[in-house]
């Protein structure tokens, strides 16, 4: 094949899905001249897995990636069905929203954000192999011999990369959603000397709604109350029309249908050899794994206004197509659903995660970044939170800057990419809030406070939009201090009646407002009737904040003292050549993963699996000693 030179860019982006989008958007908003290749226009930011955002800490990530100036927040805000608060019941570290997405408008919405962004051009074509010299990546090549060079590309091939697709005894080589795989890319990786692992993930069946007997089935409607993934969606475009899902159950014939069926799947057979995902097993995992539960949730799911397509949830299979059919119709509501694509399982090429740092940069070649399901992580959001990380850190790359490091207490993306490239993975990673140490600062309703300053210095937050935030910042200060400075009494007007109707101890003596307003059951919409603001009430978020800032106080001080404590080992930097091997009394194993990980601070060593705490306090003397030999020095 000829080759020839099509263009030349600051940053190139590998792969459009949700890692790519985000990745190619913030490269181009940081004014780097951004190229973003995908196999197929069609598959820009596509959900090939269950049509919805967030949920339990992804929800949290798309407020960050919101946050942050990034698109996916605000992309959902404009396509989704519907929308739910999951977790009211509990605290607000656990709480997080979950959006229904019109599958086909979420992407075709994306693309449209993708065309019209400065500095970016969107193109189809299948890269083959990376332009490398002197470890440095210079450019791609494709499979039509244009050459586009560039110094920082990034590659988000996902699922494509070698994917394989399966439904029972039936294998072949495709991406998902029967795409084109993306082979001859993971073949020059391992050329370049890159480890790759194989990992699985799964699909289940899709049906038609006018199969669907939803009068067996349990309602599941939306949220009446506005919410959004952005914090720039107004209260009044929240959609009152929201579309339902339904929930149903597998019961005991259809686990008798899937255990009979075992020596068929190819999960158990033999067929699959990538690991899968342990937080989202397929239907026959479930079935062997947890054989006591006499029965499974199944969600049906909408996969958009325009179409009468349905996800069921919960039913991800790799089962062969007649032992779908047989499964679906031993569920109730279900008995005579028509298949319309049946579910399957795809293995594919994953970069083992040890071998990036913390900026998402390969350490083997200068200027290669990668993120998503590349890195060994599983869900859109997960993807899109590395895509930001990494096109973030490719566009400061080529002006010459120094990297961004999210911090784990700053961040579940912090938390994620920490735990890839410290603790590596050995299946599909999930986000999960019991990851995240300090996960009371790490909430959906403070995304923006934690990190909008962060994105308007990277360049990714508008004027307009950091003076408002700004603006909220000082409304959360002056009504935490108004709050601190009123006194009420058994005399003030209202209360004794407001106290009463919640049934609240009566007050004796006076009591700050901010203190009254501790009581678990003193909510700050009530309260405010009896101690209005002279200038009017606060927005909702607004409101929000102020209320779990005071409720969570005491929690909130401790974490904070939590983080100041690792601070310190946060900032001790471990030079990058340092010889291991030259560091007496360290325990071999913690050598040999030190030697592995390169890890940039004592706080990331202290989270290498391997590493115990004496061998921190012998690497910790060691550098302060400031006698460090370095890789390369003579012995």
């Amino acid at each position: 094949m000829k080759q020839f030179e099509a263009g030349s860019y600051d940053v190139i982006v590998v792969g459009a899905g949700h890692a790519g989008s985000e990745a190619a958007l913030a490269s181009a908003r940081m004014g780097s001249k951004t190229l973003l290749l995908t196999l197929s226009l069609e598959m820009v930011a596509f959900m090939p897995c269950n049509p919805s955002i967030g949920g339990p800490a992804k929800g949290v990530v798309v407020r960050e990636i919101d946050a942050l100036g990034g698109e996916m927040g605000r992309n959902i805000d404009k396509t989704y069905i519907q929308m739910r608060l999951l977790n009211t019941g509990k605290g607000p570290a656990v709480q997080a929203l979950r959006a229904q997405a019109d599958k086909q408008l979420y992407a075709q919405s994306m693309k449209q954000v993708l065309e019209n962004t400065e500095n970016l051009d969107l193109k189809q074509g299948l890269v083959t192999e990376l332009i490398v010299e002197d470890n440095q990546v210079k450019g791609v090549v494709t499979s039509t011999g244009a050459r586009y060079l560039s110094n920082a590309v990034i590659l988000t091939a996902g699922t494509s990369s070698r994917g394989r697709i399966i439904i029972g005894e039936l294998g072949y080589s495709s991406g998902p959603n029967n795409t084109l795989p993306s082979i001859k890319l993971s073949e020059n990786l391992l050329e370049l000397g890159f480890e790759l692992a194989r990992f699985k993930t799964g699909t289940p069946p899709r049906i038609n709604k006018n199969s669907i007997d939803f009068d067996q089935t349990e309602i599941q409607p939306g949220d009446e109350k506005p919410n959004h993934f952005s914090f720039l969606t107004p209260d009044e475009n929240y959609k009152e029309d929201s579309v339902p899902c339904w929930l149903t159950h597998t019961n005991e014939m259809t686990h008798e249908i899937i255990r009979g069926n075992l020596h068929r799947a190819p999960m158990f057979s033999g067929i699959v050899e990538g690991v899968g995902a342990r937080y989202c097993p397929s239907i026959e995992d479930k079935i062997v794994r947890f054989s006591d539960k006499p029965r499974h949730q199944i969600f049906i799911e909408p996969e958009g206004l325009g179409t009468d397509e349905m996800y069921v949830q919960g039913l991800s299979t790799s089962m062969p197509e007649d032992v779908q059919m047989e499964i679906l119709h031993s569920i109730k509501g279900l008995e005579n659903a028509q298949l319309m694509r049946p579910g399957y399982a795809i293995e594919y090429d994953v970069v083992i995660p040890h071998q990036l740092t913390l900026s998402l940069e390969t350490k083997l070649i200068n200027g290669l970044f990668t993120a998503g399901q590349m890195n060994g992580t599983s869900g859109y959001e997960e993807a899109a939170g590395q895509g930001l990380i990494a096109g973030i850190n490719a566009s400061l790359k080529v002006q010459g800057k120094e990297p961004f490091i999210m911090k784990r207490s700053e961040g579940y993306i912090g938390v994620m990419i920490d735990d890839l490239v410290t603790k590596g993975t050995t299946e599909p990673y999930r986000l999960l809030t019991s990851r995240a140490e300090y996960r009371l600062l790490l909430r959906h309703d403070n995304a923006d406070l934690r990190l909008t300053e962060m994105g308007y210095q990277l360049g990714l937050v508008s004027q307009e939009r950091y003076d408002a935030f700004i603006n909220k910042q000082n409304l959360i200060e002056l009504e935490l201090e108004r709050l601190s400075n009123i006194r009420l009494t058994p005399k003030t007007p209202g209360l004794v009646d407001y106290l009463d109707s919640i049934q609240s101890t009566q007050l004796k003596d006076g009591i700050l407002a901010v203190d009254l307003l501790k009581r678990p059951e003193v909510r700050y919409r009530d309260l405010i009737r009896i101690i209005p603001r002279e200038e009017g009430p606060l927005e909702r978020q607004i409101a929000e904040q102020i209320e779990i800032q005071i409720k969570y106080a005491g929690y909130i001080v401790k974490a904070n003292q939590r983080v100041d404590k690792m601070k310190s080992m946060e900032e001790k930097f471990i030079p990058e050549d340092i010889d291991y091997d030259a560091v007496d009394s360290l325990a071999t194993e913690a050598r040999d993963r030190l030697k592995k990980i390169q890890p940039s601070t004592l706080g990331q060593a202290s989270r290498v699996s391997g590493v115990n705490p004496a061998d921190i306090a012998i690497l910790t003397v060691y550098i302060q000693q400031g006698k460090i030999a370095r890789l390369g020095d003579k012995k």
